[in-house]
């Protein structure tokens, strides 16, 4: 079981603290302690993905709830979830599952196991594996080894990301992933501060998986984060540089998490959105209305 990349990620240590670069947050990480995505542990100098098989949720699930509607439409997915994420959205809609906490009742599953679940499920209309729920990435070796493992029992991949991580991690998956669906939380660098994450980071990681996967991509329409018609402008055209066939969901907010007191997107602006992205790019869907 490997758990670790074949260049053992690049880690810094300075005396017994290791920088973790996984994602743009660099976590300085002391001897035993955990980063801020509660998932990668400085363990004996060396960053462990204390998350590793770790398996909170799972599902059989249709592929469109991932959301992906133009990657085998009809089709079933057995869904994976862990712990941990590396951003803080006050609109969380997974916040339980993501919590540490959750991992007290977490099934602990290796690769081959998830793998041979897979098969046991291709009757009833599976077609692989998606990694989502919590940021399956966080703890991306377990992703690496279970998908290396589908892929070659003639099955598909899909992961569900907030794309917020460094180049390095996205090749140690991608080689092994058919599909993933990003959010693109906003398109501003100051609203993507406010989440903990980076614009430019997000934007390259959407960039290199288009290149050899099939992306779908999905923005949450947050008030006072997400909702402008110029950033929808820029978001849009900005994705069509890459291809105006990248599909763009476009899905209503609801009071989640920290943000019980906003009201649900407008469903006039929600439309006025998609009209706007439509301009650019050829597949737009409104979700959650």
């Amino acid at each position: 079981m490997n758990r670790s990349s074949s260049s053992d990620l690049r880690w810094s240590a300075i005396t017994d603290i290791i920088i973790c670069n996984v994602c743009p947050r660099h976590c300085h990480i002391a001897p035993g302690k955990r980063g801020g995505c509660h998932a990668r542990e400085n363990r004996d100098g060396k960053n462990i993905p204390a998350n590793y098989g770790y398996v909170t949720s799972i599902a059989l699930d249709p592929i469109e709830k991932k959301p992906l509607y133009r990657f085998h439409p009809g089709g079933k997915v057995l869904s994976f979830g862990s712990f941990g994420c590396n951003m803080r959205c006050p609109f969380c809609q997974n916040a339980s599952i993501t919590a540490i906490e959750a991992s007290r009742h977490a099934e602990i599953m290796t690769p081959e196991e998830a793998a041979k679940l897979c098969i046991k499920y291709r009757a009833r209309g599976n077609i692989g594996a998606a990694f989502t729920y919590n940021e399956p990435l966080i703890g991306y070796e377990f992703v690496r080894d279970t998908a290396k493992l589908v892929r070659k029992k003639g099955m598909y991949n899909a992961v569900v990301t907030n794309g917020n991580f460094e180049q390095e991690i996205l090749a140690e998956v991608l080689p092994y992933i058919d599909a993933f669906n990003i959010d693109l939380k906003c398109f501003t660098e100051s609203g993507y501060r406010s989440l903990g994450g980076n614009l430019e980071t997000v934007k390259n990681f959407i960039s290199t998986a288009a290149e050899k996967a099939h992306v779908e991509i999905t923005t949450l329409i947050v008030p006072g984060l997400s909702d402008g018609e110029d950033d929808m402008r820029r978001e849009t055209e900005w994705i069509s540089s890459i291809s105006k066939s990248i599909p763009l969901h476009i899905t209503r907010f609801f009071p989640r998490h920290k943000m019980t007191d906003e009201r649900p997107t407008d469903i006039a602006l929600m439309r006025r959105l998609a009209d706007i992205a439509s301009e650019k790019l050829e597949f737009v869907y409104l979700g959650n209305i």
